[in-house]
């Protein structure tokens, strides 16, 4: 059992854990923004009161005891950020306010979310830069409209000012600062002097006060008897009132004075509040630096000094300079997620830091012009808006290139795969379905994604972020979940995309481990399922993994004769037409393959004679060649026949089927036919032909032995002299057209 104790306005409030290493009390909590008294998300916290007052149970994270008022339980579940519970007396009037802080499991959230938001900042900026980024228009913060607007404007500026990589800088700037030499004039006493120039040798002569030099002096051979008690001297000395020390000033007074008014507008107490107060208070210590007393304000910016472009320090600074004014332009709704009321959602932020990362990976990859990109930021109301929200649809479209093929690519994040479409439409089979990001591939000859979800032509692969997933075992551990693993739910949520969306390639999870996980369903890369690693950090992200495996990817969709290719066209001349039904008797294999019936053809043809019929039951059949009436086409449906169904004059049925056991057809001569004892030709111009035979073999299969075929109600089957002409037929239609035997 873990106790916290602690006094909120004279009131005692005890707080207690079953879990260990989940109640703390921070003193450097105001260095973060943050409250005091602070717990962990996913665990119940028993809390206590004394007899007359009680927490407000209508605060969705409290329950009251049923029989002391005055106890209950605080249930954060995975809420993070700030908690606000008003404190009721026996009257339920409030009369003071339980304030917490709900930490995230992950030790490393705090560096995590301040790196994510500060990279996200830093990435929308980069988007403002642009050409074609709407950046022109000029606006002012109005403090009165919007608390949360105003939040998120500080939250940017403060991922720009109040990070390690800042510190740095101004630490290097103090150390080290720029500096000049310049001249001052002083009064000094002239035996002082060791070198004279021409304005004190002036002064030698003319100068007042004077001390008379003795008679064997050097200086009476020149007429000079008396020399000045004292005179003016030019020295130099270094001076930091340089032209960059002056921005330098500049820049920290202007951050100084956005978070001093933000401070002033926030409610006292607030997290807005508490966290302005934190960078003002450090920039203030900055400006108290004794360096600062010497320089002075500036007439100008040159920003265009070399010194400012590249020395350390303040090439930091002016890269801050020019992202603060659009930072604090910038508005972003989907923040609200992140931390509106309080909170701190470093998960949903991992979300968004996620995509701009898997953004530059397939911008390397893939042609994603500057155009689309853009349209990332757009002009609202209250000034440049981030189009980037949870549960809000983003797509961005590039070209895949190669001397082989060319592909569409689009990277969405929050595709929404409806359950209600039908096929052929894209959509899920079942319930609808959101991933977090999706990975869509499709021919640049087909200009629209919806085209080539009709036609069985696009890829999709899918992508879920799972922050407080810490290691690989969380994924895919068989054992028993506790109340703070994620296990087995994450992997079948990527088995569910898979399988329920359709022309789904394959389903991964994102989280900041160190492992990797790839399962191929098959011989190649997708379909596929697996997780890959994917840190918030500056120089080890671990991305490599999934990087490598993007690459995969590529290589695959460059291979026109990979299975995913070869199965997607097939599943399109599957389903593009009606589907056949065949509920009569067939065999279930022919020789190691399963029979598909609408792809086993079946050969009709005619024999002559009884002397024809009898060569052919010794094992051959032949089909005249050439352009004549009655020879054979060499189509796949003919090369790649099963089955041989034989008739003769005036039949209307057949139950005469053979099995056709060579690997395709054999040319023969009329004269080499002959040779094996077919009967002999009664027109010399016969000898001129040529023939295909293939090797047959009567049919024992169960299900076609005894039975009859009315051949005559075939699609292909033609009257008069060309009903002894050979054709194809597939197995479905011939058992269509079977004799059903009489009662």
């Amino acid at each position: 059992m873990e106790l916290l104790e602690f006094n909120i306005d004279d009131i005692k409030v005890k707080l207690a854990s079953k879990v260990k290493g989940v109640l703390f009390d921070c003193e450097d909590h105001l260095e973060f923004g943050e409250e005091r008294y602070q717990l962990v998300e996913g665990n119940f916290y028993q809390y206590e009161l004394p007899e007359g007052y009680q927490l407000d149970d209508r605060h969705e994270l409290v329950e009251t005891n049923a029989f002391h008022t005055n106890q209950g339980r605080i249930t954060p579940n995975i809420y993070v950020g700030q908690v606000s519970i008003p404190v009721l007396d026996a009257e339920e009037t409030k009369v003071a306010e339980l304030k917490l802080e709900v930490r995230s499991i992950k030790a490393n959230y705090r560096s995590d979310y301040r790196f994510m938001l500060e990279t996200i900042t830093e990435k929308c900026t980069d988007l403002l830069l642009q050409s074609n980024s709407p950046v022109t228009q000029h606006f002012d913060i109005d403090y009165e409209k919007d608390s949360s607007s105003t939040y998120q404007r500080f939250s940017f500026i403060k991922s720009v000012i109040d990070n390690e990589e800042f510190d740095e800088a101004i630490q290097r700037i103090l150390t080290s600062p720029v500096t000049k030499w310049i001249e001052k004039t002083e009064v000094v006493n002239t035996q002082r002097i060791k070198r004279l120039g021409s304005f004190e040798i002036r002064q030698l002569t003319t100068g007042s006060q004077r001390t008379s030099l003795p008679s064997s002096h050097h200086l009476h051979s020149v007429g000079l008897t008396s020399i000045p008690n004292k005179i003016s001297s030019y020295s130099k000395t270094d001076s930091v009132d340089t032209p960059e020390n002056r921005f330098v000033k500049h820049a920290l007074e202007t951050y100084l004075k956005f978070c001093s008014d933000i401070q002033s507008k926030a409610s006292v107490g607030s997290r807005l509040y508490l966290e302005a107060k934190a960078v003002t208070q450090k920039l203030e210590s900055y400006l108290h630096n004794t360096i600062f007393k010497g320089i002075s304000r500036p007439t100008s910016l040159k920003l265009n000094s070399p010194i400012l472009q590249r020395k350390e320090g303040y090439r930091e600074l002016l890269k801050s300079w020019l992202v603060f004014d659009l930072a604090a332009k910038l508005t972003w709704q989907g923040g609200d997620d992140v931390y509106r009321a309080g909170k701190r959602d470093v998960a949903t932020l991992y979300e968004y830091w996620l995509f701009f990362t898997l953004l530059d990976l397939f911008k390397d990859a893939f042609e994603i012009e500057p155009k689309e990109t853009s349209k990332l930021i757009q002009k609202t109301n209250d000034g440049l808006g981030l189009q980037l929200k949870q549960g809000q649809h983003t797509a961005l479209k590039g070209v895949f290139n190669t001397s082989t093929r060319e592909l569409n690519v689009s990277f969405n994040y929050n595709k929404s795969f409806s359950g209600k479409s039908e096929y052929p439409e894209g959509g899920s089979w079942t319930k609808s379905m959101r991933p977090d990001y999706t990975l869509s591939f499709w021919p640049k000859s087909i200009t629209k994604v919806e085209e080539a979800e009709r036609l069985e032509q696009v890829v999709h692969i899918h992508f879920d972020a799972k922050y407080k997933v810490l290691h690989l075992n969380q994924i895919i551990d068989e054992e028993e979940e506790t109340s703070r693993s994620f296990k087995n739910a994450d992997i079948l949520k990527m088995h569910a995309y898979k399988d329920a969306i359709r022309r789904t390639g394959g389903a991964y999870v994102l989280y900041p481990g160190t492992e990797s996980m790839k399962e191929k369903g098959f011989h190649e890369i997708i379909p596929g399922l697996g997780a890959f690693p994917v840190r918030p950090s500056r120089t080890n992200t671990g991305i490599a993994d999934l990087k490598a495996f993007i690459l995969e990817v590529i290589n695959h969709f460059v291979n026109r004769a990979s299975q995913r290719e070869f199965l997607s066209n097939k599943v399109y001349d599957i389903y593009r037409d009606k589907p056949s039904e065949l509920n009569e008797p067939i065999p279930e294999k022919y020789g190691d393959k399963n029979i598909i019936p609408d792809e086993t053809f079946v050969l009709v043809g005619f024999y002559r004679s009884a002397e024809h019929y009898n060569w052919i039951k010794k094992g051959q059949y032949n089909f005249r060649m050439g352009s004549g009436n009655g020879s054979l086409i060499l189509e796949q449906e003919v090369i790649g026949a099963k089955y041989l169904l034989l008739h003769t004059h005036k039949e209307k049925k057949s139950g005469d089927l053979w099995k056709i056991v060579s690997k395709g057809p054999k040319v023969y001569s009329r004269l080499n036919l002959e040779k094996k004892g077919y009967p002999k030709a009664t027109d010399e111009k016969d000898y001129e032909k040529h023939y295909l035979v293939i090797e047959i073999e009567k049919v024992t299969d169960k299900e076609f032995v005894g039975r009859e075929w009315d051949y005559t109600k075939l699609s292909n089957y033609s009257e008069g002299n060309a009903k002894a002409y050979p054709f194809t037929t597939t197995l479905t239609e011939l058992m269509k057209v079977i004799m059903k035997p009489t009662q």
